[in-house]
Order: structure tokens, then sequence, then C-alpha cells
């Protein structure tokens, strides 16, 4: 083994070179911004569960170049190769001028954030899976190349966010997952991904707070709606215990709950804590 191949070693793939921490830090650290630290790791169990354990300020980002226990809803787990992909949480805190009850939207609120950003900067087709996923096309087919999760601490809101850049084709996870480079990314460079991503959280994050939270009045619900796939899609959400809701994705209303219009001619809406799965109609 030679020591470039070496385990550990942060030059061992030079088509996945590490985060430069030192330029990330100058490149949004600044005296009136959101972000008041940027710290990059070369691996940890899950960059959520660290942020939420520090009890850190808000605007404190937490980055690893690989994560052994990634989680996604529901506890459920995934991993990728090092350096293959963003890998990254944030603490905010959204203080007493928004409603607790308009917390909900931070996860939608980062979804339409990562999906503006990356669109921009990676020069690819991007859209959003209710509740908490990011799609790319490879091919003609829609998948996965991203997520949200979203955990309460107190009264600080810590939000994850996992994105798959360079993964190739043997390396996905499942069969129907994608990657910006799958994709046809134009930039697969991690450094400007991250801090357009971030960019555009700082932005959304604070009009969405200048608004009091009101996803209207900031229009963070519209912008939601045009980039939500699922909407005007026949979808089967399954439910805790077996049940099961079919119907047409007709709107994302004001708590960020997807509305069902079902064949019964009634319009139900289902939380994202509601739902175990939601697959197409016919799956």
């Amino acid at each position: 083994m030679t020591p470039s191949d070496a385990s550990g070693n942060r030059w061992s793939d030079l088509d996945r070179p590490p985060l430069n921490a030192a330029a990330l830090r100058r490149g949004l650290l600044r005296p009136d911004a959101l972000w008041t630290s940027v710290d990059v790791v070369p691996r940890t169990g899950s960059t959520n569960s660290d942020l939420v354990a520090s009890g850190g300020a808000e605007g404190a980002v937490l980055v690893a170049e690989e994560q052994s226990a990634g989680r996604g809803r529901l506890d459920r787990t995934w991993s990728a190769p090092p350096r293959s992909g963003l890998f990254f949480s944030v603490l905010l805190t959204p203080g007493p001028g928004v409603p607790a009850e308009r917390w909900g939207w931070l996860p939608l609120l980062a979804g339409v954030a990562t999906a503006a950003a990356i669109s921009r900067a990676a020069g690819i087709d991007t859209a959003l899976k209710w509740p908490n996923d990011l799609l790319v096309t490879v091919g003609d087919e829609e998948r996965k190349a991203g997520g949200i999760l979203a955990e309460r601490t107190g009264d600080s809101v810590v939000v994850g966010i996992g994105l798959n850049v360079s993964l190739r084709a043997d390396e996905l996870p499942v069969p129907g997952a994608g990657s910006l480079a799958l994709a046809g990314a134009k930039v697969l460079d991690r450094d400007p991904l991250l801090r357009a991503v971030l960019r555009s959280l700082e932005e959304w994050y604070g009009e969405w707070r200048r608004a009091g939270g009101d996803p209207v009045l900031c229009r963070l619900q519209e912008a939601y709606a045009i980039g939500c796939a699922t909407l005007g899609r026949s979808v089967r959400a399954e439910l805790p215990g077996g049940r099961e809701l079919v119907g047409e994705a007709v709107a994302v209303d004001g708590d960020g709950r997807l509305v069902l219009a079902t064949a019964a001619g009634v319009q139900e809406p289902v939380g994202a804590g509601d739902i175990v799965h939601l697959r197409p109609a016919g799956s």
C-alpha cells in the first residue's frame, strides 16, 4: 500500500479534495452575517447529533467530510464515501418573533434554499419531494440526491442537510438514488457549492424571520409550491399502524402540510410527522 492509498489520508482520492475550512470561514463569517462559526471535521457519527449536544450559539455550522451514522426522518440511516458529498448541520434560533407553531417550516425552507442554490451553482434542474427530499434528473428519471432533517433542541432548531455530490453509479446506497455528478452538474467543487447553499439559507431564513415566520408574507409557501414535484401527482401516504391515504397532492397548506384530494371528494392534510412513506399511488 502506498502512502497516498493509506486509510484516512486526506489526499487519498484526488478527485475528492478536502474542504478548505479557512476559505469557507473567510467567505461566510462577517460581522452582520447569520453564520457565527464554521467547523469542518474529518469524520463523525452525525453532525445533527453533535450540534444538538453542543449547546452552541445560533449560526454555528458543522460540516463532516464523512458521516458514519447519518440520519434521516424516523431514524433512517445512510452513509456515503468520504468527501463524496456535503454533510452538514446548522443551528438556528428563530427567537420570540416567530411563533413556535411556524417552526415546522424550517425543513421546507432549507429545501427551497438548497434547491435554489444548487440549481444556480451547479447548473442543473432540481426539485423537491415533500417533505424533505431534494430531487435531480438522471437520464429521464427523478432521483433523490439529498435530504433534510430538522430537530428541535430547547429554543433552537438544528437543521441537517445531506447532499450527494460526486457519487458514481457503483457507489449509490440504493439504485434509485442520485448525485449531482450523475445529473450532469457543471460544478462538483464542494467549496463553492457549500457557500452557495449557506448564503441561500441565510437569505431565506432572514426573510422568513423578518416576516414573523409567515410563509405567505415571505413568499416561502409560494416558492415551495413552485419547486415541489409532489404537487399534481397521485400519491399514497403510508401512515402509522398500516393505514393509507391515497389522493392527488393539491397543495401545501399554511402549516407546511401536504393536502391530498381523495376519491371521496375530501381534502385531507397530512403532516411530515404523520407519514412513514410517501409513494406514487400506483407503486
